[in-house]
């Protein structure tokens, strides 16, 4: 089975969505193997997004990710599980996001847009690791 990292964010915790959020992977056949509320500390968003830390909205996402609890989850499914997510996920510009996506149907702004989903096997690997180091 083929693992990857999903994380409902602050704005979707905060607007009550992770249930339904939980409930489309689940309806997509993909299964919770792990799963935590938790609030991410700086020094774990800034490890987790490192890939941005020369850009200039670095400080803004590293502030929204620790602002208050996500849903951190690793779900399994048969294979190339990181894209299945990405696609129901949608495009990070909500105004660019197709109809019947999570951020197409819930998202309103790119720095506020519900979800993380890893973007390749190797990201997944990397971004379990960092959340459930037990896995």
């Amino acid at each position: 089975m083929d693992r990857t990292l999903v994380i409902v964010k602050p704005d979707g915790v905060e607007r009550g969505l992770a249930g339904e959020i939980v409930s489309r992977l689940e309806r997509r056949n993909l299964r919770l193997v792990a799963a935590e509320l938790r609030t991410i500390t700086k020094e774990l968003a800034e490890t987790h997004y490192a890939e941005h830390a020369e850009r200039p909205f670095f400080g803004d996402l590293v502030a929204f990710i620790t602002r208050s609890p996500s849903l951190v989850m690793v779900v399994e499914g048969p294979r190339d599980t990181f894209a299945m997510v990405r696609l129901m996920m949608g495009a990070t510009n909500p105004a660019e996001a197709a109809p019947g996506t999570i951020r197409g149907e819930y998202a309103t702004q790119t720095t506020e847009n519900l979800v993380h989903g890893s973007d390749s096997h190797e990201s997944a690997a990397r971004e379990i690791a960092l959340f459930f180091p037990e896995l």
